[in-house]
C-alpha cells in the first residue's frame, strides 16, 4: 500500500466495499464487519487534519489521538486549538495521546492519575469531554498492564487486541498486508491504527518524510516570529532561510 492520500482512500474504499462499519471505541456491535480506526498525531496537526478531510469525504469516522506533552505542536495554541476543533467539526473523536516518559514514573497507579489529569485539561481545551486514551511509545509493562482508568476506554485494553486483528503502520511499515487483510475478509473485527505523519500527496520514503519535516522548522519558526515581532522582514526574510 502507498503512504499517500489517495493509497489510503483506497484503503477506505476497500473497507466500504467489504461491509465493514466504521466504530469508535464505546461503541461497536457484537456483529460482524465492525472497524475501529485510530490516528495517533505524533508529529503534526496540519497533517491530521488532512487525513480527517479525507476520511469524511468517504463519509468515514475515527479517532485521533493528541499528544499534550510533545515539542513538536502545541494543542493549546490558537492554530493548534483550530485544527483539533476542525477534526472534530468533521464528525471524528479527539482522544489523548499519552506519554508515559514525561513522567517517569512507573506504578500503575501514578500511571492512571497521570492520563485521568490529561484527560481533564485536553477536556478543558476542546469544551468536550476526552473519554478515550492511546499510549505513546508504551512500555512493556504498561502494555501488559491492561490499565483500567475511570470514564476513559484505554484503547491498548486487552479487548481491542484479542477480539480484534489489529493492524498498524507504525515507523511507515506495515507488518502485515493490510490491504489484502482487508479484502480477504478473514476477520469481522479490524482495529487499524495509522499515523498522519507519514502519508502525502506524492510517495515519500521515512528518510524523505522526516528530513523534510525538519528542514520545515525553520519556514514554521520564521512564520511564529513574524506573527510576535514588527517588521519580521527589517530583520530576516523569509527567502534568506
Amino acid at each position: 500500500m502507498e503512504f499517500t492520500y489517495n493509497g489510503y482512500q483506497v484503503l477506505l474504499q476497500s473497507l466500504n466495499k467489504r461491509g465493514y462499519r466504521f466504530w469508535n471505541y464505546h461503541s461497536f456491535p457484537q456483529s460482524p464487519r465492525s472497524v475501529i480506526l485510530r490516528h495517533d498525531i505524533d508529529n503534526s496537526l496540519e497533517q491530521a487534519v488532512r487525513l480527517a478531510e479525507l476520511e469524511a469525504a468517504e463519509g468515514v469516522y475515527s479517532t485521533y489521538f493528541v499528544l499534550l506533552r510533545t515539542d513538536f505542536y502545541n494543542p493549546a495554541s490558537k492554530s493548534g486549538l483550530a485544527a483539533l476543533r476542525r477534526i472534530q467539526a468533521l464528525g471524528h473523536e479527539i482522544g489523548l495521546h499519552f506519554d508515559e516518559a514525561a513522567y517517569g514514573v512507573e506504578e500503575q497507579k501514578d500511571i492512571v492519575q497521570n492520563i485521568t489529569k490529561e484527560c481533564g485539561i485536553l477536556s478543558a481545551l476542546l469544551e468536550t469531554q476526552v473519554s478515550s486514551v492511546s499510549m505513546h511509545r508504551p512500555s512493556k509493562a504498561t502494555l501488559e498492564a491492561d490499565l483500567q482508568i475511570p470514564d476513559v476506554v484505554n484503547s491498548y485494553s486487552k479487548a481491542f487486541f484479542q477480539d480484534f486483528k489489529y493492524l498498524s503502520d507504525s515507523r511507515r511499515r506495515w507488518r502485515e498486508p493490510v490491504l489484502d487483510i482487508i479484502e480477504s475478509g478473514a476477520y469481522d473485527r479490524l482495529h487499524i491504527l495509522t499515523h498522519p505523519f507519514w502519508y502525502h500527496e506524492t510517495e515519500q520514503s521515512i528518510q524523505e518524510t522526516v528530513s523534510a519535516f525538519v528542514r520545515s522548522a525553520n519556514e514554521e519558526r520564521w512564520r511564529q516570529m513574524a506573527e510576535n515581532i514588527t517588521d519580521m522582514d527589517s530583520i530576516l526574510k523569509e527567502d534568506e532561510l
